[in-house]
């Protein structure tokens, strides 16, 4: 028997039997709230959709375990880590771009950019982030290709499961564990690489060097993983992802998903019943109810029943109906992207349309835009020096024996680069005032050259006296400026010089 004649003997119709009658009332405080869970078998599948899966899962797991072994030259007394969270020296490093703790708008604005772009996303296809960028779904195809791989395809995996189990099936299921354990257990390991030098950090695991909050992650982690993408899979996105929830709010009727065109598949029955209604000349549907679309599916869903919160828009049920459609010798795209309006539309022999490009798309996409523009110039026209004062809070001020007054100020400098450099340090906007830079050299000019070390930050403590004859305002602007004494570059901040109104 060929392939073909076993999809159209399955898929020959069966008599549908009765419901069952509702039970007493007795009864109905023992109906769970919940169905038991149903173990899915997930058919492997060829086409355009799953060599779309394959490719982004190759390239989000090749880049997210090899990514903490690149280098990146950044010259003396720096990491060459090409992306490095490094805790200690309080740094982030990705590529040439070098990022402080004071800085952490920029993971703000990541953050902004990453739930518009979902938005986005959603807007234009639905759960397309679910079904091809979640790393939940990532690890989970992986590890259903591992599944394969050690127990056969779907018929093969559910006849041994329930034949007995022999030592070969003790053996293929003892392999599977382990493999997942392993994936699991670099999954771990790879993201402790990010926060420590990976070559290093690698070297110290393996002699039982690393520190032990390295061991803890990785432990946490490759249970975590083991756990979510081995066992409860499309539990993760039915009951525990918030998603699924919050696209059901967000999206709109010319957004394209996943869609059973239901038009031109109704009313569905065997090829050959189809053939014989046919040549009967009466109107009969495309689809075969062979349920390879349900067979494929990672949750177990049939789309042939709508829009359900179990469909994660993968397109693996499109690559399957397609197939069987080429088969039969039918169109394609029993199963494709579209929207409830489009199927409407061509019941009543108009012409579909796709809105991609609508107020919604265009404001998110604006949004993008700008808020990745905004961070991207003042990333580029940041200073590589910063300063900061703080004024004494107790006393605000002193009266000196000669009644002159006098403020405080800590003074913090700070040097981005990866080298040491020399300051001027100016304070301006007091007439008649005195200086004194404490350690240092008093200047009467209120200027003072202060030495800082590569990539670090120096604090100096500054005493302002005011010795003029002409009371001060209670409160006085006073202008600290600090000069690069070799680029000229300037940084400035204002803070008060507080006092009273009369002597």
């Amino acid at each position: 028997m060929t392939q073909l004649e076993e999809l159209v003997r399955q898929s020959e119709v069966k008599p549908a039997t009765p419901p069952s009658p509702p039970p007493p009332d007795d009864d109905i405080d023992d109906i769970p709230l919940y169905a038991a869970r149903r173990k899915i078998y997930p058919q492997s599948v060829h086409g355009t959709f799953r060599r779309i899966k394959w490719a982004v899962l190759l390239i989000t797991l090749g880049i997210y375990y090899f990514l903490p072994f690149v280098r990146w030259d950044r010259g003396p007394n720096a990491p060459s880590q090409a992306v490095l969270i490094d805790f200690p020296n309080r740094r982030f490093y990705f590529f040439f771009i070098e990022l402080w703790p004071q800085e952490i708008y920029y993971l703000t604005g990541l953050l902004v950019l990453a739930a518009i772009g979902l938005f986005l996303m959603n807007a234009l296809a639905g759960r397309v982030w679910c079904g091809y960028l979640c790393p939940q779904t990532v690890w989970t195809d992986l590890y259903m290709a591992i599944e394969r791989f050690t127990e056969g395809d779907r018929r093969e995996h559910m006849k041994r499961e329930a034949a007995k189990w022999t030592l070969e099936t003790y053996a293929r299921k003892g392999a599977k564990h382990f493999l997942w354990l392993m994936v699991a257990w670099w999954t771990g390991g790879a993201w402790v690489l990010y926060f420590a030098d990976a070559p290093t950090l690698v070297k110290e695991l393996a002699t039982g060097e690393a520190p032990f909050v390295a061991y803890a992650w990785i432990g946490i982690l490759t249970v975590t993983t083991y756990a979510l993408a081995g066992h409860l899979r499309e539990q993760v996105c039915l009951y525990m992802c918030p998603w699924p929830r919050i696209q059901a709010a967000l999206t709109d009727e010319y957004a394209l998903n996943v869609t059973y065109r239901y038009d031109r598949g109704e009313p569905r029955m065997s090829a050959k019943k189809a053939e014989q209604l046919k040549a009967q000349g009466q109107h009969v549907g495309d689809c075969v109810d062979c349920l390879q679309c349900v067979h494929v599916c990672p949750t177990g869903i049939d789309i042939r029943q709508g829009s359900q919160l179990g469909c994660i828009q993968c397109g693996l049920c499109i690559d399957a109906c397609n197939n069987i459609m080429a088969k039969l010798g039918r169109p394609r795209d029993l199963i494709a992207y579209d929207t409830d309006l489009n199927i409407k539309a061509r019941q009543e022999g108009r012409q579909p349309s796709y809105n991609l490009i609508r107020p919604r798309t265009l404001l998110y996409a604006a949004i993008i835009a700008i808020a990745g523009g905004v961070m991207l110039y003042t990333l580029a026209t940041r200073d590589s020096e910063g300063i900061s004062v703080i004024h004494d809070r107790n006393p605000m001020f002193v009266r000196l024996s000669d009644g002159s007054l006098r403020n405080g100020y800590t003074i913090r400098i700070v040097n981005k680069q990866l080298k040491s450099r020399d300051f001027i340090v100016a304070v301006d906007g007091l007439p008649s005032s005195l200086v004194d830079f404490v350690g240092l050299p008093p200047r009467a000019d209120g200027r003072q050259l202060v030495s800082v070390g590569p990539d670090q930050t120096k604090e100096v403590r500054v005493l302002v006296t005011d010795y003029s004859d002409v009371p001060p305002a209670a409160s006085t602007t006073v202008l600290f400026s600090l000069i690069d004494a070799d680029s000229g570059a300037v940084a400035q901040v204002r803070d008060h010089f507080f006092g009273s109104e009369r002597r």
